[in-house]
């Protein structure tokens, strides 16, 4: 990969870095300890966590934020612990979604398109809080009009929903993470 100068964005750098657990993305050396304990990295070829944090470090941040290999990562912080710099991958690349839904690059259909949030079909649910009892992250809510809805500030993608609704009203696209592991 080539670095232009003109796609340096140290603005959007410190605004990454600015999120809450992100702080020290700076501080990484790219050691690589976070991609060698990645579950992500070992199936889905174009995601490394060590390239993403670098490449936000270097500026690089915009051609990220408008690219679908930051939706591959499953938040599951075990790049966490390893990193010798204290710097959490996994915090950088949910700062990295949270500018792409911000800026309006990424919306809720990108993201049911994604597998990063379960889809309620209102014609199948019936309202029976099923979903609402076992979220752990508090997404789904029935709405007035007597059906479900999924909170895509809370919804992790988890897929807890869908395997629990009585009614098989709630859906969930696989993963880029499960398309890989199924192919």
């Amino acid at each position: 990969m080539t670095i232009m100068a003109s796609k340096i964005d140290n603005a959007l750098t410190g605004l990454i870095a600015g999120h809450e657990g992100a702080e020290g993305l700076t501080a990484c050396y790219t050691c690589g300890s976070c991609s060698s304990v990645c579950p992500v990295e070992k199936v889905v070829e174009e995601f490394d966590p060590r390239k993403i944090v670098h490449m936000v470090g270097l500026g690089l941040g915009a051609e990220l934020i408008s690219s679908d290999i930051i939706w591959a990562c499953s938040q599951c912080q075990t790049c966490v612990p390893v990193c010798p710099q204290n710097v959490r991958c996994a915090d950088v690349i949910k700062a990295l979604r949270d500018e792409a839904v911000e800026r309006g690059i990424v919306d809720e259909e990108r993201r049911k398109e994604l597998g990063m949030l379960a889809v309620v079909d209102a014609g199948k649910c019936v309202a029976c809080l099923t979903c609402v009892r076992v979220c752990p992250f508090g997404a789904p809510r029935i709405i007035k009009e007597g059906y479900a809805f999924i909170d895509p500030d809370y919804c992790k993608a988890c897929g807890i929903c869908v395997e629990d609704c009585p009614a098989e009203a709630i859906t969930l696209r696989q993963s880029l993470e499960a398309e890989k592991i199924g192919s």
